[in-house]
């Protein structure tokens, strides 16, 4: 994890705010009157500890305040910000509990009962620093709720009781009022699991707190940089959360600050790209507020907070006490692990696409690539999967080039077309289309087969960016195939490009570009017509848009896509020298010229429809 130099704008700010405090400080000393008020206030407190001390049999709770009523409650929390709540309550002080397993670490701090450090013990990040999902004040949970007599509390500025039972594995966090009269929170964390059961209780605070004030939840977190290209992390950063009984997921806007009121929320996800901290509610949350801040502007190695994420709820009360059954998970982005959740739909929140494509993304290239990478090399596996993928749409690829060698066979026929009526574009058009009927060609075959591969096409590029298989996996040149591989480090930044060299973006331009240059070359011979794209241009364009683009991206798309495309280039070279005959076509469409052509009723209507325009075109002719 990367830290942030100290410059000199730094130490500059660090004074200034050092002489505001100073400032601050001098101008609200205490008078005499506020002193004597404070240190009257603080003998009550110690008056009511010490009774407690006298008249509580429980030795967990000898050392509690025990308030017997409101009022005693409110003058109790006047001292908090003078004295803190150690100052009154040695049970209750400033400390740390550790609760953890064999993959993941949580500490919880007195202070807010609250989790203030999440480590993954089985990952690293790019740098090899411990994966980190909550440390150094990046995230904050929160309850804030009021009393009878108006006053309000919260309970990240508040010191819980810790109480670790004897096997380790679960904690019992108590903000008390009383030996009787607590909020408690209750962590349990079970063995090789990534997902805390979490538990919000009160007990004994009816008629303490208010019954008009909701309790209203407010967790928040701020993604901690894991990946080499932070702009690229964080392009797959978001908050996912899931509606009622599971009928539905929604997303807030990957790209810019963005914020949803919702209702019948179950779970709420921050995800951090390969690593998801998501809170899960047993009952779901009437109504959360839901918001998303993007803190990246642009590319750095200084760089080290991704997005800031905040979830507002209110909790509902039952007989005037909390009964909350919540689960924290902290762990891995991954199918696999997420799955084993059953119920939860906790894997919808990984952006595999919507639609079609995300399901072939994950019920077909997840399970397969998994089942590949589990006896081959992870980039060999890569391969593997793209040959059974070419091969699997070869028969597309030949019908696609079945269209092109037709349409080059019945080009002279078109070429004569267009310079016979060059002038007279309906009379070009009704004669070309009367040449592809004769022909029985369709000019649209060619395009039916790329529209088939499109979905195939669009899984895989969602499938490379989210694999957590594929995170910190090398393959050749490149350490990490979910991340870009880097052959030269530039000493210049260039716009849109990067500051470094990857390679594997380099081959897969070059095989587009040859494979551009067999599929386009026919076409671009033809007469280029008005109104038409240059396919010069958009030839160059692709290959030089990959270079760019994916420059950034996973290494192991850029592999797919060079392995793929050089695939597919030695197929077309087999279909054309020893499966298609160009004579052979030649000789069947001239047959097919011989026969009489029946029209469905659809061409009967075109055929009607452009003989009805052909003659209004010749009534306006003649009118001029």
């Amino acid at each position: 994890m990367e830290e942030k130099k100290l410059d000199t704008s730094s130490i500059i700010g660090f004074v200034l705010i050092g002489a505001i405090l100073i400032w601050v400080m001098y101008n609200n000393r205490p008078t005499e009157e506020e002193a004597e008020a404070r240190k009257a206030q603080q003998e009550l407190v110690e008056k009511a500890r010490k009774e407690t001390e006298e008249n509580t049999v429980s030795p967990a709770d000898q050392n509690t305040p025990d308030f017997a009523d409101s009022t005693a409650l409110a003058r109790y929390t006047e001292t908090l910000g003078a004295f803190g709540y150690s100052a009154s309550l040695p049970g209750a002080k400033e400390g740390t509990t550790v609760l953890e397993n064999d993959v993941a670490y949580f500490k919880i701090s007195n202070k807010g009962g609250q989790i203030i450090e999440a480590r993954l013990k089985e990952f690293t990040t790019y740098d090899s620093v411990p994966v980190y999902l909550v440390k150094d004040d990046n995230a904050s949970f929160n309850l804030s709720f009021g009393t009878s007599d108006n006053r309000t509390l919260n309970t990240g500025d508040m010191y819980f009781e810790p109480e670790l039972s004897s096997d380790g594995r679960a904690l019992s966090m108590k903000l008390k009022a009383g030996p009787d009269k607590f909020l408690e929170y209750r962590y349990e964390l079970k063995p090789g699991d990534y997902m805390m059961d979490f538990t919000i209780r009160s007990q004994g605070l009816n008629g303490i707190l208010s019954s008009s004030q909701p309790v209203e939840m407010d967790w928040k977190l701020k993604g901690i940089r894991h990946s080499k290209s932070i702009t690229y992390e964080n392009r797959y950063t978001r908050l996912t959360y899931q509606h009622r009984n599971g009928d539905k997921i929604s997303k807030l806007s990957p790209g810019s600050d963005d914020s949803e009121t919702e209702e019948g929320v179950t779970w709420i996800s921050y995800r951090q790209h390969f690593f998801s901290s998501i809170l899960v509610a047993d009952k779901p949350f009437d109504q959360v507020e839901l918001a998303s801040r993007d803190l990246v502007e642009e590319e750095s190695k200084e760089a080290r907070w991704t997005k800031e994420y905040e979830a507002l709820a209110n909790l509902e009360m039952a007989g005037g006490e909390l009964n909350h059954n919540l689960s924290w998970f902290f762990g891995p982005t991954d199918v696999k692990v997420l799955s084993q959740y059953k119920g939860l739909d906790l894997d919808d929140s990984i952006p595999f696409g919507w639609g079609i494509f995300g399901w072939i993304s994950k019920h077909v290239f997840t399970p397969l690539y998994s089942f590949l990478s589990s006896f081959l090399p992870y980039g060999v596996a890569i391969i593997v999967m793209t040959i059974l993928v070419r091969l699997l749409l070869s028969p597309v690829t030949y019908k696609s080039y079945l269209s092109q060698a037709k349409m080059k066979v019945l080009r002279p026929e078109i070429t004569e077309v267009n310079e016979k009526y060059k002038d007279d574009a309906m009379k070009k058009q009704q004669a070309t289309m009367q040449i592809y009927s004769k022909a029985g060609v369709s000019p649209l075959s060619g395009c039916i087969p790329a529209l088939l591969q499109l979905p195939i096409f669009y899984a895989l590029f969602m499938f490379f960016p989210t694999a957590f298989a594929l995170r910190q996996k090398s393959f050749l040149w490149a350490d990490d195939l979910s991340s870009y591989d880097t052959i030269a480090e530039l000493p210049f930044k260039i716009p849109f490009y990067g500051d470094h060299v990857s390679l594997f973006p380099i081959l897969a331009s070059i095989a587009i570009l040859i494979y551009m240059m067999m599929t386009t070359g026919q076409s671009m011979q033809m007469q280029q017509q008005p109104g038409m794209p240059n396919m010069k241009f958009i030839m160059y364009l692709s290959p030089l848009f990959m270079l760019i683009f994916f420059n950034n991206y996973a290494s192991g798309l850029s592999l797919y896509y060079f392995i793929s495309n050089l695939i597919t280039i030695f197929i077309m070279l087999a279909i054309k020298h020893f499966i298609i005959d160009e004579e052979k076509i030649h000789a069947k469409i001239q047959q097919q010229k011989k026969k009489p052509k029946k029209m469905n009723r659809f061409q009967r209507k075109m055929q009607e429809m452009m003989e009805e325009a052909q003659a209004q075109q010749n009534t306006k002719n003649k009118k001029k």
